[in-house]
């Protein structure tokens, strides 16, 4: 028998300090192989525990300042009609139905006033709540309303989150900190409005996704996703973005700590995050978070996998890991496949097999030729090919301009195996 385990405990020193410790117990066994002892190693990181409760507070601190202009407008907003109100009431005599309306009116500002503070003051508060059962829906709910309370009206918000979302084992803190900063973020880069949209889905992470990205792991998470329409982030520095105090933003207007935080926390939390942006067509960001055991259930359409009938299969994309997961997968589920790093190998290969090609999976951020052209230029080689388009930025706006020019279908990057194989298998059937 073996075995082991490793986490944090609090303990007591002889003097009766408390203190955090990371502990890793293995089990011992003798020559026999029957477990006989636990063998203890506890290391003191107390210190380090709360060296990172400070920096978390300060950083949490510097998202409420960029936070402060929207704060003060709304806060001027409530003001007005109290002040007004008041200044009324003590000069002018009203009758005893006006005079309710206006006492009315300071109330029901008074409130709102006081709710702002608070929903300011959880943030900000200086202590860290303890790892709990969190229930995001609830969580993204309330963050919602700092939103609306907070960012410029030319901001639309929109929130989508599934039914029968799952529970996390999470710091509701520090969990309200990656959506203040991604949110934070899509604020700044829209400076002239737009929309910001909110989702959370749970999804089950399999073997090929893992292959994809090697932060995963097998098993079931919640995926929260924050995407906005603002001017994107260029190629040269988005590998850079959540290196510490790297920032593209004025010198008064943050520190360049806010990623590199939240992919710290993320990470603390046993999530992994994506990153797709188009410059002037917006940045998306996925939070993966392990779902807590217990509140997993599959669904039996999920576990369904589609395969084909031996239709040939032109898969583009210019990330060969990609290209060779994607073609394993196909291949093994009974597709022919043939591959191509970029638009015009892609073009070429379907000229000189346009009638053995029965449909096209092609990404959508290409080099040479995008996948957007690549794309108008199968469809007069052939208005009826059949197209899958995949990528990492799944606006509701990029999906609108697939669906215009006629793209029968849109995958999400990352996808799991029975995405592929389900989206590809309903377009192949579709007359």
């Amino acid at each position: 028998m073996t075995g082991e385990w490793h986490g944090e405990l609090h303990h007591f020193t002889q003097s009766n300090k408390k203190i955090i410790v990371s502990s890793r117990w293995t089990l011992m066994c003798d020559w026999s192989e029957e477990s006989t002892s636990i063998l203890t190693v506890n290391t003191d990181i107390t210190e380090k525990k709360e060296l990172e409760a400070q920096f978390l507070r300060a950083q949490r601190l510097e998202s409420i300042g960029t936070l402060a202009s929207g704060i003060a407008h709304d806060l001027n907003n409530v003001l007005t009609p109290i002040i007004a109100s008041a200044q009324l009431l003590l000069h002018v005599e009203f009758s005893e139905q006006k005079r309710q309306r206006y006492l009315t009116i300071v109330e029901s500002s008074a409130k709102r006033a006081a709710a702002l503070v608070k929903q300011v003051l959880q943030f900000a508060r200086g202590f860290e709540s303890q790892r709990t059962i969190v229930q995001l829906e609830h969580l993204l709910q309330e963050f919602k309303q700092v939103t609306l309370e907070t960012f410029p009206k030319s901001i639309e918000i929109c929130m989508n989150i599934a039914p029968a979302l799952w529970t996390v084992l999470g710091d509701v803190t520090q969990l309200q900190q990656i959506f203040m900063n991604f949110c934070v973020n899509a604020r700044d880069a829209m400076p002239n409005g737009g929309t910001l949209n909110i989702s959370a889905e749970n999804i089950l992470i399999d073997e090929n996704f893992v292959r994809m990205n090697p932060d995963a792991k097998i098993g079931s998470y919640i995926v929260v996703t924050v995407c906005d329409t603002g001017i994107g982030i260029s190629p040269e520095i988005i590998d850079r973005i959540f290196e510490p105090f790297f920032t593209t933003k004025e010198v008064s207007r943050g520190t360049g700590l806010g990623l590199s935080t939240v992919f710290g926390i993320t990470k603390n939390h046993g999530g992994f995050i994506k990153v797709y942006s188009e410059v002037g067509q917006g940045t998306e960001f996925k939070v993966y978070l392990p779902a807590l055991e217990g509140s997993v259930y599959q669904p039996v359409e999920d576990i369904e996998l589609f395969t084909g009938n031996g239709e040939l299969i032109l898969f583009v994309d210019d990330e060969l890991a990609i290209q060779e997961i994607s073609k394993t997968l196909l291949s093994t589920h009974n597709y022919k496949v043939m591959t191509a790093s970029d638009g015009i190998e892609a073009i070429a290969l379907y000229v000189e097999h346009q009638q053995q090609i029965q449909a096209v999976v092609t990404d959508i951020m290409m080099p040479s030729l995008d996948g957007m052209n690549t794309i108008r230029a199968l469809q007069k080689i052939n208005p009826s090919v059949k197209i899958v388009a995949i990528s990492g930025l799944s606006s509701n706006k990029r999906m609108a301009q697939m669906s215009g020019i006629g793209v029968k279908a849109f995958l999400s990057k990352p996808y799991t195996m029975q995405e592929l194989l389900k989206t590809l298998h309903s377009v192949l059937n579709v007359k």
